[in-house]
């Protein structure tokens, strides 16, 4: 799966929602997914630090690109479980999301997750996930 092709398949298969972050296939190898999500105040909480929520939403559709890219395509598949640390505010920058499979068997998934404002070496949130192979 390239990039290109990542980014038509989060277009044709994600809610309505989640395409309103702006979302988009950054990179791809075996088991890595790099997403960018856009800095956007529509984004922002009060304070103006990116809000949590665009966080979480960002690592979890980074981790069924990932899944998705290492199976070769999408297979059916849920969030079990999501962990997410928040360790900086991210205010008027990207954000990469960087999705790294730690295990992928034929019925689970399990990813590690950084999010890191463009242009800082410090991570801003890291996040765990689980997920269940349906199909």
């Amino acid at each position: 799966m390239t990039p290109a092709e990542a980014d038509k398949f989060l277009s044709d298969n994600f809610a309505p929602w989640v395409l309103e972050l702006g979302l988009t296939v950054e990179e791809l190898a075996d088991r890595r997914a790099v997403l960018r999500l856009p800095w956007s105040t529509r984004l922002a909480r009060e304070g103006g630090g990116m809000s949590g929520q665009a966080l979480m939403a960002a690592a979890d559709t980074a981790t069924v690109i990932a899944v998705s890219a290492a199976r070769g395509g999408f297979v059916p598949m849920t969030t079990v479980q999501q962990s997410t640390s928040f360790q900086r505010a991210v205010t008027d920058a990207d954000v990469l999301v960087e999705a790294v499979l730690g295990k992928l068997g034929r019925r689970m998934a399990f990813a590690d997750i950084t999010m890191t404002a463009e242009g800082s070496t410090e991570f801003a949130a890291r996040a765990s996930t689980v997920y269940a192979l349906l199909g």
